[in-house]
């Protein structure tokens, strides 16, 4: 019984999300309040179990870097940026796009995706109100590169980093295996981003020519927190690339990262605080929650062993289940909880089934991380992006972003299967 109301309460909670007639943050903090209330999960759960609970580990990231952002707006860095790059482009709307859309991508796949989300959007923010365009498509346009690009790298999408873990796969495997793939999605996707964002593109001449006029270096604030905050920016993407050999959680760094920077800024940094995102990790915390009380029940467990149960031992139809499977659900739920519950049940399964079994994680990580573009609260990129841009005035609808993320994810988990196919089969 306490799994058919565990999945009401999220299934509403949901619906909820998806029409927006209340804010999603509320939703959410209510469907994590009625999970505690009905003892689904209870005080430890949630908070101190890494099974069931809140993955403070993505919060305090995200915080980190939210604090590092911060103090690095105050420098003027993103309003060079921005003019730099229009300059670069001529200010021509599909250029700038794509120009950003491969930036996003790079960083993705070298950081992470929630952290280049958060250091991408603001240059996006400033160069749209340059060039007199609208930034939500260029936002989204950024956020499905991100996870289309963070797909590439064992760090570029905190779900691989759960299964590299639990298949003991290196940052050398991923690249090797998923980077050829990622190459061909993000050309397919650039094709695709031309169409799906076409009314983005008007060239206006006017705002350009006052762009094209403007010197970058103008933009730079003087003193000294540019190069504090760029050599601290500098030392924190060494350590997150550097993971493997380091030892340390991205959490750790980013947050003595932000603590470093707030000690040598000077100035208000009290000032430095207020442009957390404090709304996006309410929901993120909430939402932790939420599937945290699935798991326990064991929804999403029950869920993923009838994938499993179906592939008859087949590695082929294991492998097959995995990838749409992995899409559907990591676009109604966060990516991150879903690859923590499915990564014991795909070790399961791999140890059942005759042969190289390796190909099954490449299908988790290649459907979770693309089926995350399907939906706004389908990635951690995805829910951070929405906080900025709502934090400019300019808040992105659950159906605005599915409209373009669902035929974004049904064509590149496709091509994914036949790459899969491919790769691990037919030409094995």
């Amino acid at each position: 019984m306490s799994d058919v109301v565990a999945t009401a309460i999220f299934v509403g909670a949901y619906v909820l999300i998806a029409t927006e007639w209340v804010h999603r943050v509320v939703v959410a903090l209510v469907g994590a309040g009625l999970m505690l209330l009905f003892r689904f999960v209870d005080a430890e759960d949630a908070f101190h179990s890494t099974e069931f609970g809140i993955d403070w580990n993505v919060i305090f990231l995200l915080f980190g870097m939210m604090v590092i952002v911060g103090v690095l707006r105050r420098t003027g860095l993103f309003e060079y940026l921005a003019i730099w790059s229009a300059k670069r482009t001529g200010g021509r709307p599909f250029a700038v796009m794509t120009f950003l859309v491969l930036i996003t991508a790079v960083a993705s796949a070298l950081l992470d995706n929630v952290t280049t989300m958060l250091l991408v959007a603001p240059v996006t923010l400033v160069i749209a109100d340059r060039l007199g365009a609208p930034p939500v498509p260029f936002l989204l346009a950024e956020v499905f590169a991100s996870n289309i690009g963070g797909t590439a790298t064992l760090v570029g999408d905190p779900p691989n980093i759960i299964i590299g873990s639990a298949a003991g796969l290196s940052y050398t495997d991923f690249l090797v295996n998923l980077a050829p793939i990622v190459v061909v999605l993000m050309g397919v996707y650039l094709l695709m981003a031309r169409r799906l964002f076409a009314g983005a593109l008007a060239f206006h001449p006017d705002r350009v020519d006052e762009v094209l006029a403007l010197d970058e270096r103008d933009a730079l604030l003087p003193g000294s927190l540019l190069p504090k905050s760029l050599a601290v920016l500098a030392l924190v993407t060494a350590a997150f690339v550097l993971q493997g050999v380091l030892g340390y959680e991205p959490s750790i760094v980013a947050l003595l990262g932000a603590g470093v920077l707030l000690m040598i800024a000077g100035g208000d940094r009290l000032e430095f605080l207020r442009d957390v995102e404090w709304q996006t990790l309410v929901f993120f915390v909430a939402l932790f929650v939420m599937v945290g009380a699935l798991v326990k029940v064991g929804v999403i467990e029950s869920l993923a062993e009838r994938v499993a149960d179906a592939s008859g031992g087949s590695v082929f139809v294991a492998m097959t289940l995995i990838l749409f499977a992995s899409a559907v659900f990591s676009a109604v739920v966060d990516n991150i909880p879903y690859v923590a519950t499915m990564a014991p049940l795909v070790a399961a399964l791999a140890a059942t089934l005759p042969g190289d079994t390796t190909v099954l994680w490449w299908a988790l990580a290649l459907g979770a991380d693309l089926g995350g573009n399907a939906t706004s609260i389908g990635a951690s990129a995805n829910v951070v992006m929405l906080g900025v841009a709502e934090r400019a005035g300019h808040r992105i609808r659950f159906t605005r972003f599915a409209r373009s993320g669902i035929p974004i994810t049904v064509v590149t988990v496709v091509i994914s299967f036949a790459y899969l196919w491919l790769r691990y089969f037919v030409l094995a």
